[in-house]
């Protein structure tokens, strides 16, 4: 039995383990980085600490959509590092019992199949369960390790 933050992306849910988490905040200024990956989006400067960010949505090569007041940003801790992961919504905290829970289908192994380590059933509603650590890539995680210890320069 396992507690997890749900959220929604493109009507689709996913949860991340709440032990992860730190904290949810709502859009953030955000500044551009060079030279990286669509998916990230740049940095936020969350009271002082350079936190960089992740556009769930384009990470799972979804059409990108605009970003409105339900739009929220979920900071988690990825291997001591923070970061933030941007979704449509936040939904809510769920307990989900392991005999709930199965493994994701191993046959097809590409780039979005490989963030997933469960998938749920509540009631009617099918939950993609995922493993935030493997949202980042390694060299992409050291880079932002680099920025962790960073302040914000005002």
């Amino acid at each position: 039995m396992t507690q997890y933050l749900t959220f929604i992306l493109d009507e689709e849910h996913y949860g991340i383990a709440i032990s992860n988490v730190i904290e949810i905040v709502g859009m953030q200024k955000i500044t551009q980085m060079p030279q990286q990956p669509d998916y990230v989006n740049g940095v936020i400067n969350l009271r002082g600490r350079i936190i960089p960010t992740i556009d769930v949505r384009t990470r799972f090569n979804k059409e990108k959509a605009e970003y409105d007041e339900r739009t929220c940003i979920i900071v988690v801790d990825v291997q001591e590092t923070m970061v933030g992961f941007i979704v449509d919504r936040v939904d809510e905290v769920l307990t989900i019992q392991d005999e709930n829970i199965s493994e994701p289908p191993r046959f097809n192994q590409d780039f979005k199949g490989r963030y997933v380590k469960g998938i749920a059933k509540v009631e009617d509603i099918i939950i993609m369960l995922l493993e935030s650590e493997r949202l980042l890539l390694e060299k992409e995680l050291k880079e932002a390790s680099s920025l962790k210890n960073e302040q914000a320069i005002v």
